[in-house]
Order: structure tokens, then C-alpha cells, then sequence
């Protein structure tokens, strides 16, 4: 008696095991034909926008790094005449601060309205060079739902269909197939949406401090000219 206790314990056991060692691609293919589609779908979406997300983030912490001494460098150029000496500056400080400068300094003997412009129409494009692609990120976490949920009423779909196809008898199993199609795009269409939705909110947080930098900057430069020589 105790030996097909312990053989029946052995067997649960075993089948507890199997259980929970069930993967992500046995989630991904059990589903039937049209969890596999909208799962690589959705899986498609998050490389694009892991790939988006690292790209701008390395460029924006590259735009963001400037030499403390930068505009001290720029101030003494400027006073002292040596123009061509501060645009060489701005042209080896590869930033937007920098190219920013460069602009203002060429437009030097100009009207201010007209220097100030010339930075903002610079500022314009500098800021369109950093958020390159970025609205991926924002469709991506808005559409990835959406796709998931498309895949959970085809999945509903299938289930009511089995249902009204056999009459009311649909065994449980083929009614699973369904059910498990829906809820397992849902949870990746969900996965890859906030990813997509946290990463896209990080890098418009980042792009935000590099441009208010800007500003500061081309305000510090523009009270330099302002200032009696």
C-alpha cells in the first residue's frame, strides 16, 4: 500500500514538474497558428524598439556631455577678438551646445534679432537630430495593445466558433486552444507596450535636460554679446 502511495506521489510530482518547467516558446507555439503570427509580430516590435531606445540613448548622453569650461573658453575668445579661435573650439566640441555657439559666433557684427534666430533655426534642427525615431517608440507602446488584443478576440472567436460548430459539445480541449491564443497575446502585446511606453517617456525626460541646456547656453552666450567690451 505505501509502495502506490509513493509511486503515486512520485508521478504527481513529476507532473507538478513538468508543469512548471513549461517555456516561453511552448507559451508562444501551443497557441495555434494565430498566437505564433501575432506573437512574432509583437516580437518584431520590441527588437525595433529596444534597438530605437539604446541608439537614441547613447546619442543623447553623447549630446549632453560638454566641457564645464566650454562657454568660460568661448568668453574669453570672443572678448578678446579671436573669433576664428572660438569657432576652431566650437568645431572640436562635438555637441549641440557647441554647434549652437559656432552659429551665433559666425553671425557676430549681425543685428542681435538676427543671431538670436540663427540659434533658434540651429537649436530647431538640433533638437530634430535627437529625437530621430523616437515617435517609433510612441506608436510601438500604443499599437503593441492593440495587436495583442486583436489576438485576443480572434482568439474568442475561435473558441465561440468551436462552440456553435459542434453544437453546444465542444470538448474543453478545443475550446482551450482559443482561450489560450487570448490570453497569451494579450500579455505580450501588454509586455511589449510598456517597455516600448517606459522607454519612449525615459528618452523624451533625457532629450528634455539637453534641450533646456541648450537654451541656457545660447541665453549665456547671447548676454555676452550684450556685454560692454
Amino acid at each position: 500500500m505505501l509502495l502506490f502511495q509513493d509511486l503515486a506521489q512520485d508521478a504527481s510530482g513529476e507532473m507538478l514538474s513538468e508543469e512548471k518547467t513549461l517555456s516561453v516558446i511552448d507559451l508562444v507555439f501551443n497557441g495555434g497558428a494565430g498566437s505564433v503570427i501575432i506573437i512574432s509580430v509583437l516580437f518584431i516590435m520590441l527588437g525595433v524598439a529596444l534597438y530605437i531606445y539604446f541608439e537614441r540613448l547613447l546619442a543623447v548622453n553623447a549630446a549632453s556631455k560638454i566641457d564645464k569650461n566650454f562657454m568660460n573658453q568661448i568668453r574669453d575668445h570672443v572678448t578678446s577678438g579671436k573669433l576664428e579661435a572660438a569657432k576652431i573650439l566650437c568645431a572640436q566640441t562635438d555637441s549641440p551646445v557647441a554647434r549652437l555657439t559656432e552659429k551665433g559666433i559666425s553671425r557676430i557684427g549681425k543685428p542681435l534679432d538676427d543671431i538670436n534666430t540663427a540659434i533658434e533655426n540651429a537649436g530647431t534642427l538640433e533638437v530634430y537630430k535627437l529625437e530621430k525615431n523616437v515617435s517609433v517608440l510612441a506608436t510601438v507602446a500604443g499599437a503593441a495593445p492593440m495587436i495583442g488584443f486583436l489576438g485576443t478576440v480572434i482568439g474568442m472567436i475561435l473558441a465561440f466558433h468551436e462552440m456553435a460548430s459542434s453544437g453546444g459539445q465542444a470538448e474543453m480541449g478545443s475550446l482551450a486552444s482559443g482561450i489560450y491564443t487570448a490570453m497569451t497575446t494579450t500579455v505580450a502585446g501588454l509586455i511589449v507596450g510598456i517597455i516600448a511606453y517606459v522607454g519612449y517617456n525615459h528618452l523624451v525626460n533625457r532629450t528634455d535636460k539637453v534641450v533646456h541646456k541648450m537654451e541656457a547656453n545660447a541665453v549665456e552666450f547671447l548676454d555676452l554679446l550684450n556685454e560692454p567690451l
